[in-house]
């Protein structure tokens, strides 16, 4: 937060930002760490196939029941939301340069 220009307008008019932290994460590094990820959904329980993977593929740990991935987390759906956060946030990083 902020992550878009009125939002960074509206952060500044409330209080006196001296300080802003832009974590650089590249893209395929993000895409690949959410398209990994599946959900067991009655409990909320995230696993991260490739860095926290359940014990079977695509089975709760603890319950035995089914795994699902988000349609969130689906990669074409993961491509749009970070090509929107890149649209979005380049002028708020302009406004704090």
């Amino acid at each position: 937060f902020p992550r878009t220009l009125p939002q960074a307008e509206a952060l500044d008019r409330a209080y006196q930002v001296d300080t802003v932290i832009n974590l650089n994460v590249p893209f395929e590094v993000i895409k690949q760490r959410l398209t990994a990820r599946w959900i067991h959904p009655a409990s909320g329980r995230v696993y991260n196939i490739e860095f926290n993977p359940p014990k079977a593929v695509g089975i709760d740990d603890l319950t035995g029941e089914p795994l699902i991935q988000r349609d969130d987390d689906k990669p074409e759906t993961v491509v749009k939301r970070l090509k929107a956060y890149e649209v979005q946030t380049q002028p708020v990083l302009e406004y704090y340069q």
